[in-house]
C-alpha cells in the first residue's frame, strides 16, 4: 500500500477519535459515570499528564512536553512508513494506529490543555484509568508492532 493510503487510514483514526471525545465531552457531565453495561462505563474526565494520569498534577508544563514528544513520535513514524517494504503488511498498520493516537492526543493537549479521556471499564471495585479512542489506537499498536517483531519476522537461514 502506498504512504498516502497509510496516512489516509490514520486521518481516519484522528477523525474517529476527535468526534468520540468531542460527543462526550458534549454529552456527558465531568466525572458521572454513565453506566453502559455492566464493568463498563462512558464517564468524562481530563488528563493533564501522559498515560494513567502520569504527571497530571505537575504544574502545565507537561502539556507542551508531551505535545513535542508526540510531534517528534509522529515524524518518526512517518520516516518509518516511508522505508517500509510493500510485502510487509503489519508493521506499518501498526505505525498508523500509534500515528493516529498520537495525533489525536496531542490535538487535545495543543486545544484544550488536557486529553479527553471518556471510557472506562472496570471490575467490581477495580477500575482502569479512563482511556480514549486514541490511546486504544496506540496500545493496540504498539501490541501488533510488539507482536510482529517476535512471531513475523523473516527467518535467518545463516543462523
Amino acid at each position: 500500500m502506498k504512504l498516502q493510503h497509510w496516512l489516509s487510514l490514520a486521518l481516519v483514526i484522528v477523525v474517529l477519535d476527535q468526534v468520540t471525545k468531542q460527543l462526550a465531552d458534549n454529552l456527558l457531565t465531568y466525572g458521572e459515570p454513565l453506566a453502559v453495561v455492566p464493568s463498563f462505563n462512558l464517564t468524562l474526565l481530563y488528563n493533564k499528564g501522559a498515560a494513567f494520569s502520569f504527571l497530571n498534577d505537575a504544574g502545565g508544563w507537561q502539556r507542551w512536553f508531551f505535545s513535542a514528544i508526540a510531534v517528534v513520535v509522529s515524524a518518526v513514524i512517518v520516516i518509518w512508513l516511508k522505508a517500509v517494504g510493500a510485502e510487509q503488511r503489519w508493521t506499518p498498520a501498526a505505525l498508523v494506529l500509534i500515528l493516529g493516537g498520537a495525533i489525536g492526543n496531542v490535538i487535545d493537549r495543543v486545544l484544550f490543555g488536557h486529553v479527553i479521556d471518556f471510557i472506562q471499564v472496570y471490575y467490581k471495585t477495580f477500575y482502569w484509568p479512563a482511556f480514549n479512542i486514541a490511546d486504544s489506537a496506540i496500545c493496540v499498536g504498539a501490541a501488533i508492532l510488539i507482536l510482529s517483531g517476535w512471531f513475523l519476522q523473516p527467518s535467518n537461514p545463516a543462523s
